[in-house]
Parts: C-alpha cells; sequence; structure tokens
C-alpha cells in the first residue's frame, strides 16, 4: 500500500498507539511527533504567552522534516499527527487566546504557507475524536510531567478547534472520523478490525478516483 495516512487529534486521544498498530496492520512506515524531547513543552505549559510562538516554530521545522522524509520513502507510511493541525488548530487557538501576537501569527502563518507548498498532501486522514472528559483522563493515566498542568479549558478549545477544522475540510479532502471514547485499541480486536477494514476500503483506488471526480 503506497499511500500516505494522517492521524489526527487532540492531546491524549492515542494517536501514537493508533499509528503504531497501523503500521503494524497495513505494513505502512510510522512517523511520530517529537513530544518527550521538546526543549519547549515544559516551559509552553508554565508560561504560554511567552513560549507559544517558540514551540509551534519548533513543532512546524520537526513535522516538515518528517514530512520531506516521508515524500523520500518508497512507500506507504503513516504519521503521527499532520502538520496542517499546527497551524488550523494549536497555533490558530492561541492567537486566538491572545497567547501570540497578531506580527507572529501572520509570520508563521506565511511560513506555513510555503513549506506545506512543497509538501505531498495526506491520501487519508483519520482524526481520533474523544470528550474532553475522556481526554484529561488518559492524559492523567500516562502521567507525563509536562502534561501535569493543561488546563482543562484549554483542551476542551483545542477539542472544539479540531471539530471545526475537520467539519471546514471533510467535503474536501478525505477524512474518516473515529469516535475512541469507548474504543481500547489494546482489547478491543473486533472494533479495530472494522476500522482497519474500513481505511483500505476508502484507500482502494477506484475510491480515491471517485473521490477526485467529486471535488
Amino acid at each position: 500500500m503506497n499511500k500516505f495516512i494522517g492521524v489526527a487529534g487532540n492531546i491524549g486521544v492515542g494517536k501514537t498507539t493508533f499509528t503504531k498498530a497501523l503500521a503494524e496492520r497495513l505494513q505502512l512506515k510510522s512517523y511520530f511527533e517529537s513530544v518527550i524531547d521538546n526543549p519547549y513543552l515544559s516551559d509552553f505549559y508554565g508560561d504560554m504567552h511567552r513560549w507559544s510562538f517558540q514551540l509551534q516554530i519548533y513543532f512546524l521545522h520537526h513535522r516538515f522534516r518528517t514530512h520531506s522524509d516521508m515524500s523520500k520513502y518508497d512507500g506507504g507510511v503513516v504519521q503521527d499527527r499532520t502538520i496542517y493541525e499546527d497551524v488550523e488548530i494549536f497555533a490558530r487557538n492561541l492567537y486566538e487566546m491572545g497567547n501570540m501576537t497578531q506580527r507572529d501569527w501572520d509570520n508563521y502563518r506565511n511560513l506555513f504557507s510555503i513549506m506545506t507548498s512543497f509538501l505531498r498532501k495526506p491520501d487519508l486522514i483519520i482524526y481520533l475524536q474523544a470528550s474532553t472528559d475522556t481526554l484529561l483522563s488518559r492524559i492523567r493515566g500516562r502521567d507525563r510531567d509536562f502534561e501535569r498542568s493543561i488546563d482543562p479549558e484549554y483542551l476542551h478549545r483545542l477539542n472544539v478547534a479540531y471539530d471545526q477544522w475537520i467539519n471546514r475540510i471533510k467535503e474536501r479532502e478525505p477524512v474518516m472520523v473515529v469516535d475512541t471514547n469507548r474504543f481500547n485499541i489494546f482489547r478491543d480486536e473486533k472494533r479495530l478490525e472494522t476500522i482497519l477494514a474500513e481505511i483500505q476500503e476508502r484507500l482502494a483506488p477506484s475510491q480515491l478516483a471517485a473521490e477526485g471526480l467529486a471535488r
């Protein structure tokens, strides 16, 4: 399967676990978000206004490099969080919260626009959806130091932004929404197999051709 799948979703929704499962089951090369080694995350959660722009630039350059590497790989790939979420969800939300200045937001968007003009778009974006309460429970369960101070209201704002983004793009981009509120990837094998079958069906050549004619 020489396809590009992007796994999208909020903090704590289970993107990494899901990405690993897709890579293993569909024989795809996996690419993961740089979180644990991110030098800005701890500072960011302590002072969002001070560190928002720096954090987003770090994510943007890392995601662009990953995307470039994927383009050189001769085979199917799956990516844990897409570059498009950086601007449409995280940077936009920080700007609207007043944690990024107009100058920095304009600078960031212009850089994003130029960088993404060189990139291949995903053949399918899989949006993992979950309620804010579910996300908070999963975040507490994995107990990462830098996530302990996440404001539930901030997480909720991101959730709203994700739903709005998906609703905007689903008419023109191939999108699949997976409700993960009651889905445990380690225990619900039957549900996972159903999801995998739908992914393969959506990525079939005839389906992609039909979607292209519909746009």
